[in-house]
């Protein structure tokens, strides 16, 4: 039983430094298309880039049905627990507390949430698929090196909410 905890446990880990790959080089490369979504204006209660959220869950079933149902035994089981518990961390961090998808009157005051908080944002505060900062998110450097980062980023920043013409949400590839 230990080892499951601790297969499930490395797993968890693991995902942080696989979002971070895949947020950096997938979402903000070839994978943009369905990203760049995110980084605009959400005008109703889902965006294209929701469909990652259920991209991602696939091996977390096929594993989970393959330690469950097909016999491929415990370990299968536990790394599919493991990359499902990474996607609801995610899911309440990034989509409940940062983002505000689903009503709450939580503040952050611990340290370590603050920090989460605003790297996430400073994240989203440059207009540009290629210059971004800051793409892991359980994980984030200090944010006196993301400001650095940021004042020495080739990108625009985007201007605050309200500034915009009407019409003119899109960002630039």
């Amino acid at each position: 039983m230990y080892y499951l905890i601790l297969i499930w446990l490395a797993t968890v880990a693991f995902m942080e430094g696989f979002a971070y790959v895949m947020h950096r080089w997938v979402m903000h490369g070839p994978g943009w298309v369905l990203h760049k979504s995110h980084h605009r204006p959400r005008t109703g209660q889902f965006e294209l880039n929701d469909l990652y959220g259920a991209i991602f869950a696939i091996p977390s079933i096929v594993l989970i049905y393959g330690g469950t149902v097909a016999g491929w035994g415990d370990w299968a089981t536990a790394v599919g627990v493991g990359i499902a518990t990474y996607g609801a961390i995610y899911f309440g961090f990034h989509d409940v507390i940062v983002h505000k998808r689903v009503g709450h009157t939580y503040v952050p005051r611990s340290t370590y949430m603050k920090r989460i908080v605003q790297a996430h944002r400073m994240h989203h505060a440059l207009e540009s698929k290629k210059h971004g900062i800051s793409f892991g998110f359980l994980v984030a450097p200090r944010i006196d090196t993301l400001k650095r980062q940021l004042a020495e980023s080739e990108a625009r920043l985007r201007k605050p909410a309200g500034i915009r013409p009407a019409g003119s949400t899109d960002l630039p590839a």
